[in-house]
């Protein structure tokens, strides 16, 4: 199975705040060059990225599909890539003492990746797993700390 994850030091919110904005989706997955949103309001079930992957001078795009989104928790993805086909890809993120634990795990469903998948790929999915957790914790870092919101309260009249 290609599962990876990473400690993120910032809080659930923080890194739910990155996953929540379709711009960063390039920022962080790995052989992306740019992306947008196409269809609906990123991470919205059924909502849509297109992203570029730039090989050498050549370059593809593709879509990602959101399937499943229960924040601040999980986002199931659904990634297509054309002739290269398309994989499932599942993040779950959990509190972690001060930080966020991020759980990614991707499996090939249709295309060259469905066929192929065996531990030689796995392994391949893997290292590109360790690149894009790296990069996540990197953009979620960066990024100024959310302040919690303080409840209201009432003070004199």
């Amino acid at each position: 199975m290609a599962v990876r994850h990473q400690v993120i030091e910032r809080p659930p919110e923080d890194v739910w705040a990155v996953l929540c904005d379709g711009s960063k989706y390039s920022d962080w997955v790995v052989g992306t060059t740019d992306s947008y949103e196409r269809e609906g309001t990123w991470p919205e079930v059924g909502s849509s990225i297109r992203y570029v992957v730039g090989l050498g001078p050549a370059r593809f795009e593709g879509s990602t599909v959101v399937r499943r989104m229960e924040r601040p928790r999980w986002l199931e993805l659904e990634a297509k890539s054309g002739w290269a086909g398309s994989a499932r890809i599942a993040i779950e993120v959990r509190p972690w003492g001060a930080g966020t634990l991020v759980i990614v795990d991707e499996h090939p469903l249709h295309g060259p990746g469905g066929r192929l998948h065996n531990t030689a790929f796995e392994a391949v999915i893997q290292l590109r797993h360790r690149r894009m957790l790296r990069k996540l914790a990197g953009v979620v870092e960066e990024r100024p700390r959310r302040e919690p919101v303080a409840p209201a309260v009432a003070g004199p009249v």
